[in-house]
Protein backbone atom coordinates (compact mmCIF):
# COMPACT_ATOMS: atom_id res chain seq x y z
CA UNK A 1 0.00 0.00 0.00
CA UNK A 2 1.48 3.30 -1.11
CA UNK A 3 0.55 6.62 0.42
CA UNK A 4 -1.06 8.76 -2.29
CA UNK A 5 1.08 11.77 -1.36
CA UNK A 6 4.42 12.00 0.47
CA UNK A 7 4.16 11.98 4.24
CA UNK A 8 5.23 15.10 6.08
CA UNK A 9 7.75 14.86 8.93
CA UNK A 10 7.41 16.51 12.30
CA UNK A 11 7.64 16.14 16.06
CA UNK A 12 4.81 15.07 18.32
CA UNK A 13 3.89 17.75 20.83
CA UNK A 14 1.05 15.87 22.54
CA UNK A 15 -1.68 13.33 21.95
CA UNK A 16 -4.98 13.96 23.70
CA UNK A 17 -8.64 12.95 23.69
CA UNK A 18 -7.41 9.72 22.02
CA UNK A 19 -8.07 10.98 18.49
CA UNK A 20 -6.14 14.27 18.42
CA UNK A 21 -2.43 15.02 18.19
CA UNK A 22 -0.59 18.34 18.05
CA UNK A 23 2.45 18.17 15.79
CA UNK A 24 5.24 20.61 14.96
CA UNK A 25 5.78 20.00 11.24
CA UNK A 26 9.27 20.48 9.85
CA UNK A 27 9.60 23.86 8.18
CA UNK A 28 6.39 25.31 9.65
CA UNK A 29 6.28 27.97 12.32
CA UNK A 30 2.91 26.99 13.77
CA UNK A 31 1.92 23.50 14.98
CA UNK A 32 -0.97 21.61 13.39
CA UNK A 33 -3.65 19.42 14.95
CA UNK A 34 -3.89 16.01 13.32
CA UNK A 35 -6.40 13.20 13.52
CA UNK A 36 -4.96 10.23 15.42
CA UNK A 37 -6.62 7.12 13.91
CA UNK A 38 -5.94 4.90 16.90
CA UNK A 39 -8.29 4.41 19.86
CA UNK A 40 -5.80 2.31 21.83
CA UNK A 41 -3.34 3.18 24.54
CA UNK A 42 -0.41 3.61 22.12
CA UNK A 43 2.00 2.61 24.88
CA UNK A 44 5.48 3.84 24.07
CA UNK A 45 4.29 5.63 20.93
CA UNK A 46 2.92 8.93 22.19
CA UNK A 47 5.91 10.49 23.91
CA UNK A 48 6.29 14.23 23.25
CA UNK A 49 9.22 14.88 20.94
CA UNK A 50 8.84 11.63 18.99
CA UNK A 51 9.47 11.85 15.26
CA UNK A 52 6.15 11.38 13.43
CA UNK A 53 4.87 11.40 9.87
CA UNK A 54 1.54 12.78 8.71
CA UNK A 55 -0.56 12.34 5.60
CA UNK A 56 -2.52 15.27 4.20
CA UNK A 57 -5.95 15.38 2.61
CA UNK A 58 -7.55 18.14 0.56
CA UNK A 59 -11.09 16.80 0.92
CA UNK A 60 -13.38 19.67 1.97
CA UNK A 61 -15.42 17.32 4.17
CA UNK A 62 -12.45 16.70 6.46
CA UNK A 63 -12.49 18.65 9.71
CA UNK A 64 -8.75 18.06 10.09
CA UNK A 65 -6.66 17.70 6.92
CA UNK A 66 -3.79 15.94 8.72
CA UNK A 67 -3.62 12.29 9.82
CA UNK A 68 -0.96 10.76 12.04
CA UNK A 69 0.30 7.65 10.20
CA UNK A 70 3.73 6.67 11.53
CA UNK A 71 5.73 7.14 14.74
CA UNK A 72 9.47 6.54 14.87
CA UNK A 73 10.67 4.67 17.99
CA UNK A 74 14.35 3.83 18.52
CA UNK A 75 14.96 3.98 14.78
CA UNK A 76 11.93 1.83 13.89
CA UNK A 77 8.98 3.16 11.94
CA UNK A 78 5.68 2.04 13.46
CA UNK A 79 2.33 2.32 11.68
CA UNK A 80 -0.39 3.39 14.11
CA UNK A 81 -3.35 3.84 11.74
CA UNK A 82 -5.83 1.10 12.73
CA UNK A 83 -7.77 1.70 9.53
CA UNK A 84 -4.98 0.35 7.31
CA UNK A 85 -4.61 -3.36 8.26
CA UNK A 86 -7.76 -4.47 6.40
CA UNK A 87 -6.38 -2.87 3.23
CA UNK A 88 -2.94 -4.38 3.83
CA UNK A 89 -4.43 -7.86 4.25
CA UNK A 90 -6.67 -7.53 1.18
CA UNK A 91 -3.65 -6.47 -0.86
CA UNK A 92 -1.57 -9.37 0.47
CA UNK A 93 -4.38 -11.84 -0.25
CA UNK A 94 -4.59 -10.68 -3.84
CA UNK A 95 -0.83 -11.20 -4.20
CA UNK A 96 -0.93 -14.62 -2.53
CA UNK A 97 1.42 -13.54 0.27
CA UNK A 98 -0.57 -15.12 3.12
CA UNK A 99 0.10 -18.83 2.73
CA UNK A 100 -2.58 -19.87 5.22
CA UNK A 101 -5.29 -18.03 3.26
CA UNK A 102 -4.56 -18.88 -0.37
CA UNK A 103 -7.10 -20.34 -2.74
CA UNK A 104 -10.11 -18.11 -2.11
CA UNK A 105 -11.25 -16.28 -5.26
CA UNK A 106 -14.06 -14.53 -3.40
CA UNK A 107 -13.21 -11.83 -0.88
CA UNK A 108 -15.88 -9.65 0.69
CA UNK A 109 -15.37 -6.94 3.28
CA UNK A 110 -17.45 -5.82 6.24
CA UNK A 111 -20.02 -8.60 5.95
CA UNK A 112 -22.65 -8.63 8.75
CA UNK A 113 -22.47 -11.64 11.07
CA UNK A 114 -22.84 -12.59 14.71
CA UNK A 115 -24.48 -10.24 17.18
CA UNK A 116 -24.65 -7.02 15.17
CA UNK A 117 -21.02 -7.26 14.07
CA UNK A 118 -19.25 -7.16 10.72
CA UNK A 119 -16.44 -9.50 9.80
CA UNK A 120 -13.41 -7.73 8.34
CA UNK A 121 -13.00 -10.23 5.49
CA UNK A 122 -15.14 -13.13 4.35
CA UNK A 123 -13.26 -15.52 2.05
CA UNK A 124 -15.22 -17.84 -0.22
CA UNK A 125 -14.34 -20.62 -2.66
CA UNK A 126 -16.37 -23.36 -4.35
CA UNK A 127 -16.38 -26.54 -2.31
CA UNK A 128 -14.85 -24.91 0.76
CA UNK A 129 -16.41 -23.67 3.98
CA UNK A 130 -16.59 -19.88 4.25
CA UNK A 131 -13.64 -18.38 6.10
CA UNK A 132 -14.25 -15.53 8.54
CA UNK A 133 -11.15 -13.37 9.05
CA UNK A 134 -10.91 -10.82 11.84
CA UNK A 135 -7.96 -8.42 11.52
CA UNK A 136 -6.30 -6.53 14.38
CA UNK A 137 -3.60 -3.87 14.25
CA UNK A 138 -0.56 -4.48 16.45
CA UNK A 139 1.97 -1.82 17.37
CA UNK A 140 2.92 -2.61 20.99
CA UNK A 141 6.46 -3.80 21.72
CA UNK A 142 7.53 -3.77 25.36
CA UNK A 143 10.32 -6.33 25.09
CA UNK A 144 12.84 -6.34 22.23
CA UNK A 145 11.60 -8.43 19.34
CA UNK A 146 8.17 -9.26 20.80
CA UNK A 147 4.97 -7.75 19.40
CA UNK A 148 1.95 -7.81 21.72
CA UNK A 149 -1.80 -7.25 21.56
CA UNK A 150 -3.80 -5.54 22.95
CA UNK A 151 -2.24 -2.40 24.41
CA UNK A 152 -5.29 -1.65 26.56
CA UNK A 153 -8.58 -3.26 27.56
CA UNK A 154 -10.71 -4.06 24.51
CA UNK A 155 -14.14 -5.49 25.25
CA UNK A 156 -14.91 -5.18 21.54
CA UNK A 157 -11.91 -7.35 20.69
CA UNK A 158 -13.04 -10.04 23.14
CA UNK A 159 -16.53 -9.94 21.60
CA UNK A 160 -15.05 -10.50 18.15
CA UNK A 161 -13.16 -13.56 19.40
CA UNK A 162 -16.32 -15.03 20.89
CA UNK A 163 -18.16 -14.48 17.62
CA UNK A 164 -15.38 -16.15 15.65
CA UNK A 165 -15.63 -19.08 18.05
CA UNK A 166 -19.36 -19.32 17.34
CA UNK A 167 -18.67 -19.45 13.59
CA UNK A 168 -16.09 -22.20 14.10
CA UNK A 169 -18.55 -24.25 16.14
CA UNK A 170 -21.07 -23.93 13.28
CA UNK A 171 -18.59 -25.48 10.84
CA UNK A 172 -17.07 -22.39 9.25
CA UNK A 173 -13.37 -21.66 9.21
CA UNK A 174 -12.52 -18.78 11.53
CA UNK A 175 -9.20 -16.90 11.57
CA UNK A 176 -7.76 -14.23 13.84
CA UNK A 177 -5.05 -12.34 11.95
CA UNK A 178 -2.74 -9.93 13.77
CA UNK A 179 -1.05 -7.33 11.57
CA UNK A 180 2.15 -6.03 13.17
CA UNK A 181 2.85 -2.60 11.69
CA UNK A 182 6.54 -2.64 12.55
CA UNK A 183 9.52 -4.63 11.29
CA UNK A 184 11.55 -5.02 14.50
CA UNK A 185 9.64 -7.97 15.99
CA UNK A 186 10.39 -11.67 15.59
CA UNK A 187 7.44 -13.13 17.52
CA UNK A 188 3.92 -12.29 18.68
CA UNK A 189 2.25 -12.76 22.07
CA UNK A 190 -0.84 -11.66 23.94
CA UNK A 191 -0.54 -8.88 26.52
CA UNK A 192 -2.64 -10.76 29.04
CA UNK A 193 -1.49 -8.55 31.88
CA UNK A 194 -3.02 -5.53 30.16
CA UNK A 195 -6.32 -7.26 29.34
CA UNK A 196 -6.96 -10.61 31.04
CA UNK A 197 -10.47 -10.67 29.54
CA UNK A 198 -9.09 -10.64 26.02
CA UNK A 199 -6.62 -13.41 26.85
CA UNK A 200 -9.47 -15.51 28.24
CA UNK A 201 -11.56 -14.90 25.09
CA UNK A 202 -8.57 -15.90 22.96
CA UNK A 203 -8.25 -19.17 24.87
CA UNK A 204 -11.97 -19.87 24.38
CA UNK A 205 -11.68 -19.13 20.67
CA UNK A 206 -8.69 -21.40 20.18
CA UNK A 207 -10.47 -24.21 22.03
CA UNK A 208 -13.41 -23.78 19.63
CA UNK A 209 -11.14 -24.15 16.60
CA UNK A 210 -10.32 -20.53 15.71
CA UNK A 211 -6.94 -20.24 13.95
CA UNK A 212 -4.52 -17.44 14.81
CA UNK A 213 -1.70 -15.97 12.73
CA UNK A 214 0.55 -12.94 12.95
CA UNK A 215 2.31 -11.14 10.11
CA UNK A 216 4.86 -8.35 10.29
CA UNK A 217 4.89 -5.36 7.96
CA UNK A 218 7.58 -3.41 6.25
CA UNK A 219 6.94 0.22 7.15
CA UNK A 220 8.44 3.00 5.06
CA UNK A 221 7.64 6.66 4.60
CA UNK A 222 6.19 6.00 1.16
CA UNK A 223 4.16 2.91 2.00
CA UNK A 224 3.42 -0.13 4.16
CA UNK A 225 3.18 -3.79 3.10
CA UNK A 226 2.42 -7.09 4.81
CA UNK A 227 5.57 -9.21 4.61
CA UNK A 228 6.57 -12.17 6.78
CA UNK A 229 4.76 -14.44 9.28
CA UNK A 230 5.69 -14.33 12.95
CA UNK A 231 5.59 -17.30 15.33
CA UNK A 232 3.07 -17.11 18.16
CA UNK A 233 4.69 -17.12 21.60
CA UNK A 234 1.44 -18.12 23.28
Amino acid sequence: MRFPTPLLAGRLLKRYKRFLADVALDGRADPVTAHCPNPGGMLGLDSPGSAVFLSASDRPSRKLPWTLEIVAVDGTLVGINTGLPNHLVAEALAAGRIAELRGYPGVRREVPYGARSRIDLLLEAPGRAPTFVEVKNVHLCRRPGLAEFPDCVTARGAKHLDELAAMARQGARAVMLYVVQRADCQAFALAGDLDPGYAAAFARARAAGVEAYAYACGVERDGIALENPLPLAI
